[in-house]
């Protein structure tokens, strides 16, 4: 249990932290203060290149609703020397998870789909406790991770979820999604639902409710009610082959990182306790699921447009109740396994609701996650300001130093984890 608790906790510590009206931080156009920040931030990406501890980055600071920080940096593929480039093509893994809670809630602003929904209702999943009795799951606790379920990642290698072969999304090609959903309801619940918090593969299961609840592919639901509203052109849960040459080649940690194969599984060590297994050839392979809770691609220009409309209420994905919902904390009093105090969790991301017990820098209302591919972003509302980091080194770009001091290095102070 310990063990547990340090893994999710690691999970967390590192994930701190629309156009937004200018000023805070004096980061207007051509000013002193925004040459400044630039050669902070370019301190820190040139740092972590140096280190060998990310082989590539897109880094994206937008404040006011200016972009004020721009960069590509290292290289998209190291072993061909072909250069990071601004309009790279990542895995975004659970940077999924946000837009597929958007098309939710464009469902329920439809009058298609309830959060208080039984999941019974649109699939046969009945998942049950240790001592046998089957609880009620809602779509409220998949959309907030309060459902009782769990990820492999956060298990031994031994663990429940292995033993039965659940996959987390990001490895196993040609598992369909009713069979992977077989497999998390043979594993008993953690906990009754609703009773306490464990991110887990509850986006995945929340997407299979989605599919049945519109009768529509997810890819062809999220494309619908998000990506192309949003005109996020590069972002979907395939890859066009007029686009291979954009894909940013995936590395695991190591000194220096190696690059992963497509074909053989990589497992990268999860700070603490189990590993995360990749196998990026999944992405290829249009038989397997699409993970709702981490099987799309993008670029960082698409989801900085993403968090730009969330940060602003939603439109024109979302109406204003929706908005604001996407926008709050929905875990009320529970505390966030290995969350420090202060945090709450939203609609797939961690929400700041008290900035004091937190010991933050960010400001109330501040959201933030990341992707176990290598990324990060930090959306600070009333600061108005977007740090967005997309890199190609799982896992340093998430949990490592990297995104820590971009995000210090924008913020000009040292923020404790």
């Amino acid at each position: 249990m310990l063990l547990r608790l340090f893994s999710v906790f690691i999970l967390f510590a590192f994930l701190y932290g629309p156009p937004f009206p200018a000023a805070a931080h004096g980061l207007t156009e051509g000013s002193g203060t925004q040459l400044s920040l630039r050669r902070r931030v370019d301190a820190a990406v040139e740092l972590a290149l140096k280190e060998e501890r990310i082989v590539g980055t897109v880094v994206l600071v937008q404040k006011d609703g200016r972009l004020v920080y721009s960069r590509a940096a290292g290289f998209l593929d190291r072993e061909n020397h072909i250069p990071m480039r601004k309009d790279a093509i990542f895995r975004l893994a659970s940077m999924t998870k946000p837009v597929v809670s958007a098309a939710a809630l464009a469902l329920v602003d439809q009058g298609k789909l309830k959060l208080d929904d039984a999941v019974t209702k649109y699939l046969n999943f009945r998942p049950r406790l240790a001592d046998s009795r089957e609880p009620v799951i809602t779509i409220r606790h998949l959309m907030t991770h309060t459902a009782g379920l769990d990820y492999g990642f956060m298990q031994d290698e031994d663990g429940p979820y292995h033993r039965a072969r659940v996959s987390d999304g990001l490895d196993m090609p040609g598992l369909s999604l009713e069979e992977n959903l077989s497999r998390i309801a043979s594993v008993p619940l953690l906990y009754e639902p609703g009773s306490d918090w464990q991110y887990s593969v509850a986006t995945d299961v929340l997407g299979a409710v989605l599919e049945k609840c519109a009768a529509k592919p997810l890819p062809e639901l999220v494309e619908s009610l998000v990506t192309r509203p949003l005109a996020m052109k590069d972002s979907s849960f395939f890859l066009p082959a007029g686009k291979r040459l954009r894909l940013a080649v995936p590395y695991a940690d190591g000194k220096p990182p190696v690059r992963m194969p497509d074909d053989e599984p990589t497992l990268v060590r999860f700070p603490g306790k189990g590993y995360l297994h990749f196998l990026p050839a999944r992405l290829f392979d249009r038989a397997g699921f699409a993970s709702g809770g981490g099987g799309m691609i993008g670029t960082a220009a698409d989801y900085l447009r993403f968090l730009n409309s969330i940060a602003n209420g939603g439109a024109p994905v979302l109406g204003k109740e929706s908005g604001a919902a996407m926008l709050s904390s929905q875990t009320g009093s529970l505390k966030l396994k290995g969350q420090p105090p202060g945090w709450g969790f939203g609609y797939g991301y961690a929400v700041l609701v008290d900035k004091d017990a937190a010991h933050t820098a960010h400001e109330n209302g501040t959201f933030k996650w990341g992707g176990a591919y290598g990324h990060a972003y930090f959306v600070d509302r009333k600061q108005k300001l977007i740090i967005l980091i997309m890199t190609n080194t799982a896992v340093e770009g998430t949990l490592g130093a990297f995104p820590r001091q971009v995000r210090d290095a924008v913020y000009e102070v040292e923020v404790e984890p």
